[in-house]
């Protein structure tokens, strides 16, 4: 990925999940082979002091709260993917109601807080909230990053769909986590 930033933000989104929901086989057959490339970016963001926002669902538990939303996540079928990258207690956390991370959400006005340039896109799921999330990012005239190997998805055709759509027509900056450049 190309250096384009110099306040980049890595976001995480929608991996506080208990995976008990219809299409949970689908989506965690995809989410098993992302979770250890999200823990390096992790790792690489913290190590470099690049700015982590973990936004994530409430699944319609209106007075749910980030320690709450990671306790039932660690509770429900899949604490192995959840485990592993929980937010840190310094991670900025924004909690979301809808498919997109800005949709009546105090994001924009964080990014514009900490001077974020650039948001890099990873979590789940490609071709609902990660496409979303993309697109509202772009009409804010905000550039982005998708690692396309650290966004998980439930269909594949429409995966790949969605990231050809956020390269080609948001200008999405497209490569592997491991070429993910935060400077």
């Amino acid at each position: 990925m190309s250096e384009k930033a110099s306040n980049p933000a890595l976001v995480v989104v929608d991996m506080l999940n208990a995976y008990d929901h219809d299409d949970a086989e689908l989506l965690t057959r995809n989410v098993e082979p992302v979770v250890p490339r999200i823990h390096a970016l992790l790792d690489r963001a913290r190590d470099g002091g690049v700015e982590v926002i973990y936004v994530n669902d409430n699944y319609g538990n209106w007075n749910s709260s980030p320690a709450e939303l990671a306790e039932r996540a660690c509770q429900g079928e899949r604490p192995d993917l959840v485990e592993p990258i929980l937010p840190p207690d310094d991670a900025s956390f924004v909690i979301k109601a809808r498919h997109t991370i800005f949709f009546e959400t105090p994001l924009g006005y964080l990014v514009q807080q900490k001077q974020i340039d650039r948001l890099i896109l990873t979590g789940q799921v490609t071709e609902q909230c990660i496409l979303y999330s993309a697109l509202d990012a772009y009409v804010r005239h905000i550039p982005i990053a998708v690692p396309r190997d650290a966004v998980a998805h439930i269909h594949e055709h429409l995966a790949d769909a969605a990231i050809e759509m956020m390269e080609k027509n948001m200008d999405a900056d497209v490569a592997v986590a491991e070429e993910c450049r935060f400077g």
